[in-house]
């Protein structure tokens, strides 16, 4: 049913997968239509027009769409001064970000026109496009504290209900690996808050990112492909 070694930009024509891959977006209907904590059932649509994925029920309407949620920053230009010197390390991550094990959806709907979850965290400054620093928003969204994403989440709090609590969220998406035991985050580079923006300070930090982000795409694949053999 899955074939979690698949690139998916094999078959976007090269354009981006999370709108152009008909696999991943089979991929995610698969993965995604499953029981919630109250034993309800998400069943995704691909049949609504001009949606992506699709649900409605008693549970509520909601509009999905694709999210890669690790970052080589192959093609990110104010990071060609530390890419372009570990080229062969760059691509290496972009391809392992290609298969599905770093591909989550999160609602792709303009709530009062304000930018979505996928905008909103490929803008702030403050997360820079890093799923690490997204999934602690949503753990500190669960605590009711706030963050740089907490408006923004704040408009989909009907899509985050659905789960109950931070845990909830994290083993529905199969994202332990993203998370220590005492249920604080793994994050890939070392993080004291979002006092600061995250940056590179050289080519030996993004070298412990991309080892890191590597094994989180690694373990999610092997937890992924487990989940679809237990069905």
């Amino acid at each position: 049913m899955i074939d979690t070694a698949f690139n998916f930009y094999s078959d976007s024509n090269g354009r981006d997968p999370d709108r152009y891959s008909p696999t991943l977006r089979s991929y995610h209907k698969i993965l995604w239509s499953k029981s919630l904590q109250n034993e309800r059932f998400l069943e995704l649509r691909n049949d609504k027009r001009n949606a992506y994925l699709y649900h409605q029920s008693e549970l509520g309407e909601f509009y999905f769409g694709s999210d890669a949620i690790t970052h080589s920053y192959k093609n990110h230009v104010h990071k060609k001064w530390l890419t372009s010197q570990i080229p062969a390390d760059v691509d290496e991550l972009f391809d392992a970000g290609s298969t599905i094990g770093a591909y989550i959806i999160f609602p792709n709907n303009q709530v009062n026109r304000k930018p979505n979850i996928n905008q909103a965290r490929g803008t702030n400054h403050f997360i820079d496009d890093r799923f690490d620093l997204t999934l602690e928003c949503i753990r500190l969204f669960y605590l009711e504290q706030k963050s740089p994403l907490h408006d923004v989440l704040l408009r989909y709090k009907d899509f985050f209900d659905l789960f109950g609590d931070f845990m909830g969220y994290v083993q529905f998406f199969l994202l332990d690996d993203m998370v220590e035991k005492n249920g604080m985050i793994e994050f890939h580079l070392p993080f004291s808050g979002f006092r600061t923006r995250p940056k590179f300070s050289d080519v030996d930090a993004y070298l412990s990112y991309k080892n890191r982000t590597l094994r989180f795409i690694q373990l999610r694949n092997n937890r992924i492909q487990n989940y679809i053999n237990s069905l």
